[in-house]
């Protein structure tokens, strides 16, 4: 026979009845499904324990609301332990303002209500709400206790709140915590966010009984901070000390790893992942993600993001970003798109990311395409994105969509006016770049480093010498102490101009050391002049500084070729032989319907290469027939002068632009990224086939943007 089960009164006279029948039908079924022998008299005559247990099987916010209403009819709701416990519930299932509803109803809120409310607000990473309470709490005169600090601690570490911090510490002492463990390592991780490891490095010290999560604080102190050797010998110790690793120090631990490069180390601690059987840890995972991204291995770190059940936007933008610092920007931005397809949101460290991806591979269609999205997203405004897609089209050719961009942006911070600067720069539209760089200094806004750099790269495109140095000297104005970048520019400033002589005596006059882009400026400059005893000096202090960059001894291998000194030329290329080096092979990328397609020299292996090879005869031809002579003397070594012309007529971009006249309509602007420097004859040829052939060619080479129209170069062919 069914034993009853009755209710007592008060849960079914009230009004409202069939809210509490759907109660009871809910408390009915729980206790039967996990056998409880007490019946529902006992239980409601005990309301602790009865709605304890209704609270613990409430999985939505339509369970709170009705187990709320039965507190509130019942005279519940002064009840501190059942308050306590449902505010607890509510807030672990995210609806924190209800929490807060319910808190802020209560009369007079004891410690325990407290302790409820600030945990609350801290796991739901509300961290200046949660310290917030704290002082409400001590307004009203009730005092912390163990189980409040720990919250407290958490909250105003994620705040990054050190003045609250050492508040925090004052008080750890003068209530009688210092031997508590859970509130020390709260004080260590409070330190530690804040920047002030060594800080936290002394409360760590001072602590009489360590525990895991002590190390597991420490150690991941010194990984957020930077100090990722600290970090691994942190760990050394603790393993020494006998303690094993939780997931969260695991964390940690790669992550150092990751920012050494140390990928035998980081492999070795994925073996201990995959014994411990923490491989599906999110946390685990985007780290050891990072740590193979980071370390040149993005198949590895793709393989692993796919394994990935559920991903959230950190993995995303883990493996976005490895895409494109490993030079797949094309990957990057398709993992973009998917992530759109699966109406994920991304966040503008995504966007940022995926905008980069498309300022490296010089794209415009796919700049465009990203400068749309972001018109009808909720980052439009989001400065950083500004300055991202200022710096992109800048990228990719297109300096007047660049200003736009800036036009439109309401908020201008430094950041923003050099991104511009430098933008104008890079496309030796100097005269733009001062003029902005005045309208900045009415604006109130004072230059940074960067802006200087932007200035300088657009005096040196545009051959203005004495506009530069007086730009240069002018960084002590606002108190700017030049780097080796500003120094480099100067010289190329210079060199550029043939004042080799005057670079020369300035580089020895420096007050700090010169570096590889200083002495690669002075060499490039004699290469260009042709001065041979300068050139060959820069050539030997890039060799010590730099000796497997291939670039210096080519230039250094041109230098000798363009004076005819072959034997100098042989020389060099024995040197790269017996030092294993190669010339960098030259290629230009040009952009068809969203397609991107390569060219080498000479290269036949493109699907259409005898309808390119015929336009590319064909404007051999036409460039004959206007009067063309190639300059031969800018070929590497002593051939016969057919064989010098035949090789320079193939360069890559010769060989993209044929293609780009024959897979696009008449008129329209043909974009090509080559990643080596523009040579002098295809420099030439280029401005004649915009002239004969009637379009705006604009070329990215490894130093600037070309910009040919009408048989002229936007440098002025001053480069």
């Amino acid at each position: 026979m069914t034993r009853n089960l009755d209710f007592p009164k008060t849960l079914t006279t009230f009004p409202g009845i069939f809210q509490a029948k759907k109660i009871q039908t809910l408390a009915l079924q729980q206790y039967k499904a996990n056998n409880f022998t007490n019946n529902l008299q006992t239980l409601a005559l005990n309301p602790e324990s009865f709605y304890t247990t209704l609270l613990d099987q409430s999985t939505s916010k339509k369970h709170l609301n009705q187990i709320h209403s039965q507190i509130t009819v019942n005279g519940f709701q002064s009840n501190g332990f059942i308050i306590t416990k449902f505010i607890n519930v509510t807030s672990n299932l995210g609806d924190i303002c209800y929490a807060r509803k319910v808190f802020d109803e209560f009369p007079q809120p004891y410690v325990f209500l407290w302790n409820a409310i600030i945990r609350g607000y801290s796991k739901q990473n509300m961290f200046h709400e949660a310290v917030g309470l704290y002082a409400r709490m001590q307004k009203a005169g009730v005092g912390p206790d163990c189980f409040t600090l720990p919250h407290v601690l958490r909250a105003c570490g994620g705040a990054a709140d050190l003045e609250v911090g050492r508040a925090l510490h004052g008080q750890v002492f003068r209530r009688g915590f210092e031997k508590d463990g859970f509130v020390q390592n709260g004080v260590v991780a409070v330190y530690a966010k804040c920047g002030r490891i060594d800080e936290a490095r002394v409360v760590f010290e001072g602590l009489g009984d360590r525990t895991v999560v002590s190390w597991t604080s420490i150690i991941s102190g010194y990984a957020q901070n930077g100090r990722p050797v600290e970090a691994l010998k942190m760990f050394k110790k603790m393993r020494d000390c006998g303690f094993k690793p939780d997931w969260i120090a695991l964390v940690s631990v790669i992550s150092a790893y990751a920012d050494i490069e140390d990928l035998g180390q980081g492999r070795s601690v994925h073996s201990c992942v995959i014994k411990m059987g923490l491989e599906c840890e999110p946390d685990l995972r985007i780290a050891l993600t990072t740590l193979y991204a980071k370390c040149g291995h993005v198949m590895i770190a793709n393989s692993l993001f796919d394994e990935m059940e559920i991903s959230n936007v950190i993995m995303w933008n883990t493996m976005i970003s490895g895409f494109v610092n490993n030079g797949f920007c094309n990957d990057g931005i398709s993992l973009f798109k998917r992530m759109l397809s699966k109406n994920l949101r991304p966040d503008s460290v995504t966007v940022c990311s995926t905008i980069l991806a498309c300022a490296q591979l010089g794209s415009l269609e796919e700049a465009r395409k990203m400068g749309e999205y972001i018109d009808k997203s909720e980052y439009k405004s989001d400065v950083f994105v500004s300055t991202a897609l200022i710096d992109m089209y800048a990228k990719c050719g297109s300096v007047d969509l660049a200003r736009k961009v800036f036009d439109e942006t309401k908020t201008k911070d430094i950041v923003v006016w050099s991104a511009m600067i430098v933008g104008y720069g890079v496309h030796g539209r100097a005269h733009e770049a001062i003029n902005l760089f005045n309208s900045m200094k009415q604006a109130g806004v004072g230059p940074n480093d960067v802006t200087f750099i932007g200035l300088l790269t657009a005096c040196n495109h545009a051959g203005l010498v004495e506009e530069g140095w007086k730009i240069f000297n002018s960084m002590k104005d606002y108190n700017i102490e030049p780097r080796h970048q500003h120094y480099a520019c100067v010289v190329d400033i210079l060199g550029r101009a043939g004042c080799l002589e005057r670079a020369y005596d300035f580089i020895i006059n420096m007050p700090i050391k010169p570096g590889v882009s200083i002495w690669g400026a002075l060499l490039s400059a004699s290469r260009i002049h042709r001065h041979v005893a300068i050139g060959e000096y820069s050539a030997e202090q890039l060799f010590s500084l730099d000796p497997y960059n291939t670039g210096h001894y080519v230039q250094l291998s041109n230098l000798y070729a363009s004076v005819y000194m072959w034997s100098g030329v042989a020389r060099v290329r024995l040197l790269m032989k017996e030092r294993g080096l190669a010339k960098d092979i030259g290629c230009s990328m040009i952009e068809i319907s969203g397609k991107l397609h390569v060219f080498r020299m000479g290269d036949i292996s493109h699907p259409e290469s005898s309808e390119i090879l015929k336009e590319h005869k064909r404007l051999d031809t036409r460039l004959k027939e206007a009067g063309f002579v190639a300059d031969t003397e800018s070929a590497l070594h002593d051939l016969s002068y057919e064989d010098k012309e035949e090789s320079l007529c193939n360069h890559s971009e010769r060989l993209a632009i044929a293609y780009g006249l024959i897979s696009t309509r008449f008129g329209s602007t043909l974009r090509i990224t080559k990643n080596l420097r523009a040579c002098v004859n295809c420099h030439a040829a280029i401005k004649l086939i915009s002239k004969l052939e009637s379009r705006e060619i604009v070329v990215r080479d490894a130093n600037r943007f070309h910009h040919f129209k009408d048989g002229e170069c936007s440098c002025g062919d001053y480069w």
